[in-house]
């Protein structure tokens, strides 16, 4: 049974708008908040920033958006019109999707696979609650890249990979959902005793006072609805998180696959067995690429060693993913030899595994886009910044194993502003790039020296002003005097300028702890846009907002993905 607190909850939805995470009721109301049921339906703007404006982006991924890095990740405008020949296994693929995809609103994209329609294809690690705001990009920029193409006469499905043969639990057992001034981390605590993969993991009794927790702060709502529906005892991580999005993106007709099955093994079987014959080949073509990589002055995601391989291993007995590592040939051992925890396997044995259970093997980080392409014919992959920096190594082993590598397109970057927070913007004139190189701190110094009285603000720029002016005509004259006497005195000059920064500091000081309520809308304005300094997207639980906003929200994304900002674009809702 649900608790009071949640009964209470859905009737006071019901009954008005509902209260907002980051400053008063009363402040809520002066902001024209929309309602949930109204929510999410319009966008009043949207601004777009260069992709260098948002914190933490790599120079790889920088110059790629910006087509600069032609070497290592392909550019193609008209990627749609250069699609690989349909894989011969098509027909039987789109039964396997059609079984995992029965809902009537993936009948149309189903439809257009029969009908030989192309894939865009884009995936993530399935994670409690649908994860962070950038799964959910991903996905509404495969819509609406398929759109697109489907628009100039290249029909074109999107699909949405579960990343379920991953086994690093922790990094997908948690969401974020942001409160007043703070962000609440709910975690799944029951932990698997052996380190299988994430999608198998069964979900138990613990997920209760999560999905209470989660209804206490977002809300009743037809999405949280889902999510709770989704999240139930007795299922897989991989089945809760392929409904919740199922729902999410319903209206858009987004496929989803759990590859993890024997089916989808065999059919990608090919890449599997190159990943185990030619696996000293493929080795040394990275270590290649990797140096390569690093004399461009970019990074390599994955480090590759000396015992590093493309496969994983799943144990027959506990069904743990186990790396495979690769001892390439020798003296002793002519033909190599391959480990997986303490057991020693010939590569005609692990052959022979891939033939009679292809589910056993599981292909890694590197590998997982050649493998997924290989089964779906993908005309483009989408992914942020990690996944182009996995297709930046992997190519040399696109152009080995497959002849071709798919073009990578970047996905939909954006921060989705609440109105609330939009009103605190507006009414403190911040804009959202800077938002990007700031803190708390220092912008509730900002708020200050902007809320200091006009007689305090004119005798601060007086006396600056003055200073400047002399200081000026002074320096010019110790100059013409000597050049060593100028330069001590721009050292003295530049001093005498920090102390007028200093009195300027102070006063704004002053009026920050005489209005404690500019640090309050600092620390709300950053925790909304950028918490701790990491992008909104990559920490704020994507639940949370289509909770708030409604379903709607997903095609409002949609929308803004058809319409790409060469960056990062700011959604004010």
């Amino acid at each position: 049974m649900r608790s009071p607190l949640i009964l209470f909850l859905r009737l006071l939805h019901r009954s008005g708008p509902a209260w907002h995470p980051y400053i008063s009721a009363k402040a809520l109301q002066q902001s024209n908040h929309l309602p949930r049921e109204q929510a999410g339906t319009k966008v009043s703007t949207a601004d777009c920033f260069p992709v260098t404006a948002t914190p933490g982006i790599s120079r790889l991924y920088a110059d790629f958006c910006a087509s600069a890095a032609t070497r290592f990740l392909p550019s193609d405008e008209n990627w749609f019109e250069h699609r690989p020949p349909t894989p011969a296994h098509w027909p039987e693929l789109i039964a396997l999707l059609a079984a995992q995809n029965p809902s009537p609103s993936a009948a149309p994209a189903l439809q257009a696979l029969t009908n030989g329609a192309g894939t865009v294809l884009t995936g993530q690690q399935v994670t409690l609650f649908g994860g962070p705001l950038f799964t959910p990009f991903k996905a509404a920029t495969a819509i609406a890249r398929a759109r697109a193409a489907t628009a100039v006469g290249h029909p074109h499905a999107a699909i949405f990979w579960l990343a379920t043969e991953d086994h690093d639990f922790d990094e997908i057992n948690h969401v974020a959902f942001p409160t007043r001034r703070s962000m609440e981390k709910l975690v799944y605590s029951s932990t698997p005793t052996t380190p299988v993969p994430v999608g198998n993991v069964v979900i138990d009794d613990s997920i209760t006072p999560l999905i209470d927790r989660a209804w206490e702060l977002i809300g009743f709502s037809d999405a949280m609805e889902a999510l709770a529906a989704a999240y139930q005892p007795g299922r897989t991580f991989a089945q809760a998180f392929a409904d919740f999005y199922t729902k999410i993106f319903a209206a858009q007709g987004l496929l989803i696959v759990d590859p993890a099955a024997r089916e989808f093994h065999r059919l990608g079987a090919p890449v599997l067995r190159a990943g185990i014959q030619r696996a000293d080949e493929l080795h040394a073509a990275l270590i290649e690429r990797n140096h390569a990589l690093e004399a461009a002055g970019y990074h390599a995601q994955v480090a590759v060693t000396p015992q590093s391989s493309l496969l994983f291993l799943i144990d027959e007995q506990t069904g743990a993913r186990i790396a495979l590592k690769r001892t390439a040939p020798n003296v002793k051992e002519p033909n190599g030899l391959w480990q997986a925890g303490r057991q020693n396997y010939s590569t005609d044995e692990l052959v022979a595994i891939l033939d009679a259970a292809p589910e056993r093997i599981s292909p890694s980080a590197l590998l997982r886009p050649l493998f997924q392409d290989f089964i779906f014919g993908t005309s483009a992959q989408v992914g942020g910044p990690a996944e182009i920096a996995y297709l930046a190594q992997s190519g040399v082993l696109f152009d080995k194993i497959l002849g071709r590598q798919t073009p990578p397109l970047a996905r939909f970057s954006g921060t989705l502003i609440e109105p609330a927070v939009g009103e605190l913007l507006r009414r403190h004139e911040l804009s959202v790039d800077r938002l990007f190189r700031e803190n708390a701190p220092s912008i509730a110094k900002r708020l200050a020296a902007r809320a200091m009285p006009i007689e305090t603000k004119k005798k601060l720029a007086s006396a600056g002003n003055a200073l400047d002016s002399e200081l000026t005509t002074l320096l010019d004259w110790m100059r013409s005097q000597d050049q060593g006497l100028g330069r001590s005195a721009e050292t003295a000059a530049s001093k005498m300028r920090y102390q007028m920064n200093r009195l300027r500091n102070l006063a704004a000081n002053f009026e920050l702890q005489r209005e404690a309520s500019l640090t309050r809308h600092a620390e709300a304005i950053i925790q909304a846009i950028v918490p701790d300094g990491v992008m909104q997207e990559r920490v704020h639980g994507a639940a949370f907002y289509f909770g708030r906003y409604g379903l709607d929200l997903a095609e409002t994304i949609v929308t803004h993905a058809e319409n790409p900002c060469p960056g990062h674009r700011a959604i004010w809702l």
